[in-house]
């Protein structure tokens, strides 16, 4: 995969998922394709809720939370005030729910959120939040599920609750290791990109990168591969 193809910024390794807007790459479909069939098999619509993202998709995200536009949430999922903090806590409190823009692995094709639609209430709007995947929770079944069988098909959580980095618990989030193992995304490369961006925060970020890699973007469950 190329550097461009690491940073979101170019999208031809993908395939695409059913007739939805989802893309992965051959391999990674290959695999969750498999993997929803057995979950069908158990009782367990596997739907992705956000597969590929692109660069200017994760930034965004990120300058929208940067602007008080998007929910900013701490540690314990609650809403906080971006300009209650300075600009470093500013970029902390972001990385620990949404990937620097470049860093993310959902440029990659290899990692998905999932939901069982069929799970929730209709009334309700999915969150992506942990304790939807917890005891109580809309998918703790289908969660329990995906933690007893999907490393029979090369997916694992690469944040997982034991996980001792800046980067939240997320159970929704698969990434299949075949794919995802075998990515270098190059840090100058990053810089580069981020320089030429029109990322909020931009020069705090680029004086913390070093930092904000090896907290963020390099999670103790998955040493080999960035966010």
């Amino acid at each position: 995969m190329t550097q461009d193809q690491l940073m979101g910024l170019d999208d031809s390794h993908l395939v695409q998922l059913g007739d939805g807007p989802h893309r992965l790459t051959a391999a990674t479909l290959a695999a969750f394709t498999a993997m929803q069939q057995a979950a069908q098999h158990a009782g367990f619509n596997l739907q992705p809720a956000s597969s590929w993202r692109s660069f200017e998709r994760q930034l965004a995200i990120w300058n929208g939370k940067w602007r008080g536009e998007r929910v900013l949430l701490d540690a314990n999922s609650q809403p906080i005030d971006p300009f209650q903090l300075n600009e470093w806590e500013r970029v902390q409190a972001i990385l620990r729910w949404s990937a620097l823009p470049g860093t993310s692995r959902h440029h990659w094709g290899s990692d998905l959120d999932i939901y069982d639609p069929d799970l929730l209430p209709a009334n309700r709007t999915l969150q992506l939040e942990p304790w939807e995947y917890q005891t109580g929770g809309w998918f703790a079944d289908m969660s329990q599920w995906l933690s007893q069988h999907m490393a029979q098909f090369g997916f694992f959580l690469p944040y997982p609750a034991t996980a001792a980095s800046g980067v939240a618990y997320e159970p929704w989030h698969l990434s299949f290791a075949p794919v995802a193992h075998a990515q270098h995304l190059a840090p100058a490369a990053l810089a580069h990109c981020l320089q030429n961006s029109d990322i909020e925060g931009k020069q705090t970020i680029i004086a913390h990168l070093e930092e904000i890699l090896a907290r963020y973007v390099v999670p103790p469950a998955d040493t080999r591969t960035p966010r």
